[in-house]
């Protein structure tokens, strides 16, 4: 593996990072959360006061084998009580997503309730979110993809107990779309509700930190992935291509890469003369 390789994945990339001085998202007023399940990761991000929440969903908890749905989020609430953590619902009838947000709001004060923004029918969650609201139930509202998402689930938790709306971005870029707009324009429709925040979901690239920020997002998720590159910030081009063509010639001399060797070429073209 090359030299560049291996800092890309090596376990003290984090601690590296937030160690430093000045710190690169300390300037920063959007606020960072880590997006996964896997245990070792989260108590890892933990440890830093740069990341301040965490988000979940199945299919995060499933890619790391998570059996017991309870069990590892009652796990996880004990080791991590100082921030916000959402776990989401995954029944596809309103009235079995009500019960099961109920149940997961128990777990703790620092629980973050998220609800699709649709059941698999397309069918809105609206009159669920109202219950829950007047419940007093914090909801993280997930999936949303469009402004008309937005303005239906700010009517309904708008005013409220805190509430975020969690927009993916990164699959709105995924088709072709630049999502700075559509994300700038949420911002304004949240703003004259003070109890909620704006998430900028499935960022694909490091760039989409100071995306997020410059359009006003309050809240930013990002996986293991993205933030073991934060010790990239602000780094010098000239040094990364350098790395970089080092890393070419490293990983084909490890694999041991040959081809025949042919005369260098004259001057107008042609073979050289032996």
């Amino acid at each position: 593996m090359s030299s560049y390789s291996s800092t890309l994945s090596s376990p003290d990339v984090l601690q590296d990072t937030f160690g430093k001085s000045p710190n690169p998202l300390r300037a920063l007023r959007i606020k960072v959360y880590a997006d996964g399940a896997d245990l070792p990761t989260m108590l890892e991000m933990h440890r830093s006061p740069e990341i301040q929440g965490f988000t979940t969903n199945p299919t995060l908890m499933r890619k790391s084998g998570v059996t017991d749905y309870r069990a590892f989020a009652r796990k996880i609430l004990g080791l991590i009580p100082d921030r916000p953590i959402s776990f989401e619902v995954f029944a596809d009838e309103f009235s079995e997503m009500e019960q099961q947000a109920l149940e997961i709001a128990s777990w703790g004060s620092n629980v973050v309730v998220k609800i699709p923004v649709t059941n698999t029918r397309g069918e809105p969650s609206d009159r669920l979110l109202d219950r829950l609201i007047a419940s007093g139930i914090k909801v993280n509202v997930t999936a949303l993809l469009t402004l008309e998402q937005v303005r239906r689930v700010v009517e309904c938790i708008g005013g409220g107990p805190p509430a975020n709306i969690s927009i993916f971005a990164g699959r709105i870029a995924d088709t072709g779309r630049d999502p700075l707009p559509l994300m700038g324009a949420a911002v304004e429709l949240l703003r004259p509700f003070p109890n909620l925040e704006l998430i900028w979901a499935s960022p694909r690239e490091l760039l989409n930190i100071f995306q997020a920020e410059s359009v006003g997002c309050h809240i930013i998720t990002a996986t293991n992935d993205i933030l073991r590159k934060l010790h990239l910030i602000g780094k010098n081009l000239q040094e990364f291509s350098l790395e970089t063509v080092k890393m070419f010639y490293d990983d084909a001399q490890s694999a041991g890469y040959k081809l025949p060797l042919r005369s260098p070429l004259r001057q107008g073209g042609g073979a050289a003369a032996d």
